[in-house]
């Protein structure tokens, strides 16, 4: 019958999103600050989703990151280790609390203060004070309504071939702009809420 058959459909759409957020374990460091993000309300990237922003930045051997967006230092700790060894990742929080429970997160995962630099105040405040063409990626984890101001902050900074990266992007409107604007090439992952990733184009 219809109704068994999108019943079906849904139980192994279900699975598999089961089975891709299961596939990479999160270990303790991970698992704490996880664990502080869902407390303090700051809703951390999905497993999958995190393994996905260390898969890019590794590929792209990022060494200049921004996060616009801290939480409690989920997404930070997957991006570091996924970074050169000698990159920065400039982390941009409105709330100090956020913030303070990130560094010690990254501290927790084995990264030392020179590998992060952690900026307080809303984002479409500090974001304007960052050098043009300076970054490999760009991450947005934050206020969603603002993600098209960030998508056009994302694509002053970043260098031709960077790439910027928003989660929880489904249904925004910031994956119509990304799909629209032919200095970019998009991609939709079916992650978390969506993740949204566009490459600027050389």
């Amino acid at each position: 019958m219809p109704g068994r058959t999108s019943g079906g459909k849904e139980a192994a759409i279900n699975e598999v999103q089961a089975y891709v957020e299961g596939f990479l374990p999160e270990d303790e460091a991970l698992r704490e600050a996880r664990r502080l993000g869902d407390e303090y309300g700051a809703f951390p990237i999905s497993v999958a989703g995190g393994a996905a922003l260390r898969f890019i930045a590794s590929l792209i051997n990022a060494r200049t990151v921004v996060e616009i967006g801290s939480g409690c230092g989920v997404s930070g700790i997957w991006l570091l280790r996924g970074m050169h060894p000698n990159g920065v990742l400039t982390s941009v929080d409105v709330e100090p609390e956020n913030q303070r429970l990130a560094k010690m997160a990254y501290t927790d995962a084995g990264f030392t203060g020179s590998r992060t630099r952690m900026i307080a105040g809303r984002a479409l405040d500090v974001l304007p004070r960052l050098t043009d063409g300076a970054y490999d990626l760009v991450f947005a984890d934050a206020v969603q309504r603002e993600y098209p101001e960030y998508l056009a902050a994302a694509v002053r900074l970043l260098r031709p071939g960077g790439v910027v990266a928003f989660d929880k992007a489904l249904g925004e409107d910031v994956v119509r702009l990304v799909s629209e604007d032919e200095n970019l090439i998009p991609l939709l992952l079916p992650l978390g809420g969506g993740l949204l990733l566009a490459q600027k184009r050389g």
